[in-house]
C-alpha cells in the first residue's frame, strides 16, 4: 500500500482525507484498503522519511498535506521497476494506473516484467488444469471437486485475458517509443 500512496502524492500532494478520497474514487478498483490502513501507511512512509508534510492549514484540525521526498521518489521508482510480488492482478494494475509517472524509456520494462509474471502464473494454473481430473475423484467428492475445477477454469480465463490486455499494451508503447524521441518525466505533477 505504500508505494500506491506515494504514487498517489508523486500525482499530488494530499492529506489522509484526500488520500482516501482517492482510494474511494479510483484505487479501490485494485487495490482495498480502510482509512485506518491508509493511515498507518502514511505513518510508516513519514516515519521512514520517504514523504514530509507539504503544508498544514490554519483549521482547527490542522489537516496536513503530504509530498514524496527524493527517497519517496526512488522508493517508487525501484518499486515500479522491480519484480512483481504477491497477488499478480493487483501487482500488474497497481504498476499499470500509474505507470504514467515513469519515463516512457522505463514503461516498456515494466510491462515486460507483468508480462513475464502473467505467463508464469498461466502456465502454472495450466500444468494443474492439465492434472486436474473431476472424474478421478471418489464420488462423494466429486460435487466439490465441480466447482473447484470451475475455480480454476475461471482463474485460467482471467490470466488468459490480463494476459491479452498487457501484452497489447505493451505492444502500443513500444511502438510509441519507435516513433518518439523519449521524453523525461521527474516523478511529479506538482506545480
Amino acid at each position: 500500500m505504500a508505494h500506491v500512496i506515494l504514487g498517489l502524492l508523486l500525482i499530488a500532494p494530499q492529506s489522509l482525507y484526500d488520500l482516501v478520497k482517492s482510494f474511494e474514487a479510483g484505487v479501490s478498483l485494485f487495490y482495498s484498503a480502510s482509512s485506518g490502513s491508509i493511515k498507518r501507511a502514511l505513518d510508516g512512509l513519514l516515519r521512514d522519511g520517504r514523504i514530509e508534510v507539504a503544508e498544514t492549514s490554519s483549521g482547527a484540525r490542522g489537516r496536513k498535506a503530504y509530498r514524496v521526498t527524493d527517497d519517496g521518489r526512488a522508493a517508487f521508482r525501484e518499486w515500479m521497476t522491480g519484480d512483481l510480488k504477491g497477488d499478480v492482478e493487483t501487482a500488474a494494475l497497481s504498476r499499470l494506473f500509474f505507470l504514467g509517472l515513469l519515463d516512457p524509456g522505463e514503461r516498456t520494462g515494466v510491462l515486460r516484467r507483468v508480462v513475464g509474471r502473467i505467463e508464469t502464473d498461466l502456465a502454472q494454473l495450466e500444468a494443474l488444469g492439465a492434472r486436474f481430473g473431476v472424474d478421478d475423484v471418489p464420488e462423494e467428492y466429486r460435487d466439490v471437486a465441480a466447482y473447484q475445477r470451475a475455480t480454476l477454469d475461471y482463474g485460467l480465463a482471467s490470466h488468459r485475458t490480463a494476459l491479452s490486455q498487457f501484452r497489447e499494451i505493451l505492444a502500443r508503447e513500444k511502438a510509441a517509443d519507435d516513433s518518439s524521441a523519449p521524453a523525461s518525466s521527474d516523478l511529479t505533477w506538482e506545480t
